[in-house]
């Protein structure tokens, strides 16, 4: 049954319907690049202050595979989080968490095309449902926008960092065999290096904005919970099920997510949200549901 893989993932994904809340609150208190830089700052200084000797055991590995993960650091935690932290400026926490459930229908075509990975049915009905969900939060429930195809721009940006992390999840499969503290900890300290120069950009445009009180609440929850907590148990989620699995589980970041929004924002529900949310989840039941017995 992969009980643990499942609360792994659960747990993450309520960890990241928190991130998209806290990005909404952090405007004004602090800057998109700057949330990116401070995040993986406090995510690398906890990880190496715990993994040093296993770092060490585990170099000789991560030399030879420094490329992959190096594209890991920088897809799936720079440019993710800097599109995501970009959007909130520009559109609602609850639109940005719902998106996301298009991560796994885009999991699903990149596996395919690359792969031609086992699909049923049933998955591509699924995955289908969950497209739609993530349509009809971008355009607001507004179907004229869809001949107009005009979508509002920080639900843009926010497909930036879907198509991102879709990426990231795919490029998993080529993770070296190393210990989950090292396969963390080394793609966060080149997320860390590689979010410096957009840090600078942000400082030459005028748009820099150095954590306030708030901003240093927001900046710890999104490097300890996450980007630690989450990014761990994502990942051995990955190792337990498979990307194409465990990417359903990242539907539940729009429930988490707009449940979230709502309590702590006080963010209005639209009927959208729920048509979008109610396609999600019917999504990730009958993808679960009429999954390959092989479909790693």
């Amino acid at each position: 049954m992969h009980k643990k893989a499942y609360l792994s993932l659960v747990i993450a994904t309520l960890a990241w319907g928190g991130n998209a809340v806290a990005g909404k609150l952090a405007v004004g208190h602090v800057s998109p690049m700057m949330l990116t830089f401070w995040r993986w700052f406090f995510a690398v200084a906890i990880i190496f202050a715990i993994s040093v000797p296993q770092l060490i055991k585990d170099w000789p590995v991560v030399r030879k595979n420094l490329p992959i993960l190096l594209f890991l650091g920088v897809v799936g935690y720079v440019v993710f989080n800097g599109a995501l932290y970009t959007a909130v400026n520009y559109t609602t926490a609850i639109n940005v968490t719902v998106e996301q459930a298009v991560i796994p229908m885009l999991i699903f075509v990149i596996n395919f095309a690359l792969f031609r990975m086992k699909v049923s049915w049933a998955q591509i009905l699924g995955f289908t449902l969950t497209l739609l969900g993530g349509i009809i939060t971008a355009i607001h429930g507004d179907l004229s926008a869809l001949v107009t195809l005009t979508v509002n721009f920080g639900d843009a940006i926010m497909m930036i960092a879907v198509v991102a992390y879709a990426i990231y999840t795919v490029a998993l499969r080529w993770r070296p065999k190393i210990d989950w503290r090292t396969l963390m900890a080394v793609p966060a300290f080149f997320a860390m290096v590689f979010s410096l120069p957009l840090v600078f950009w942000e400082y030459s445009a005028d748009r820099v904005i150095w954590p306030d009180a708030e901003g240093w609440v927001v900046v710890l929850y999104t490097g300890i919970f996450a980007s630690l907590i989450a990014q761990v148990l994502y990942i051995k989620g990955v190792e337990e099920i498979g990307a194409n699995r465990a990417g359903l589980f990242i539907n539940l970041v729009p429930v988490f997510g707009t449940l979230l929004s709502v309590a702590i924002i006080g963010e209005s529900l639209q009927l959208f949200h729920v048509v979008a949310l109610a396609l999600a989840l019917g999504g990730i039941a009958i993808a679960e549901w009429g999954k390959p017995h092989i479909n790693r």
